[in-house]
């Protein structure tokens, strides 16, 4: 694994979310396109929780503290529970930007990690360092894709009554 690159990933990643996200008005940040979807405010508000309780401080475990136990996560839950749609867009992708320059500042601070140091997760089985690092890196492609398609929905709704099909199917 090219330790290095993956760096420069997370950096163009965070980069990518803030330029994707920056337009985005506060009202349109809420919109979901279904009661079961996400809307822009929420996956930022997932990725600021996921940057700082999730893979830094899981990567950091495996490489530092194997074999003790990681503390509890929920990330569906907290959603609603941490009410992410009620927040405010802009200070919500200032916290997510700020995280990511938190955690390039601690990876590069690292010499030489060992990432073939593991631990057994109860649903993947051995779980290496690298396998964390390769996750968190997929994790940005992930919501990155997700924000894409709310950005074609949202623009769906701007220019209503017409429609973007001419461009082509989605």
């Amino acid at each position: 694994m090219d330790f290095a690159a993956c760096q420069e990933q997370l950096q163009q990643n965070g980069e990518l979310i803030r330029q994707i996200v920056a337009d985005v008005g506060e009202e349109q940040a809420k919109i979901k396109p279904s009661p079961d979807d996400w809307s822009v405010l929420e996956v930022v508000n997932h990725l600021y929780d996921e940057e700082r309780e999730d893979f830094r401080q899981r990567f950091d475990y495996l490489l530092h503290r194997p074999g003790e136990e990681w503390p509890p996560i929920d990330p569906a839950g907290w959603v609603t529970s941490r009410s992410y749609n009620e927040r405010e867009l802009a200070s919500s992708l200032q916290n997510f930007l700020d995280e990511r320059q938190k955690s390039l500042a601690w990876l590069a601070s690292l010499e030489n990690p060992d990432l073939e140091q593991f631990d057994t997760h109860p649903v993947a089985g051995k779980f290496h360092a690298g396998d964390m690092l390769a996750a968190w890196v997929a994790h940005d492609l992930l919501h990155l894709r997700q924000l894409i398609e709310l950005k074609y929905f949202l623009v769906g709704e701007l220019v209503r009554p017409y429609s973007p099909r001419y461009a082509g199917e989605w």
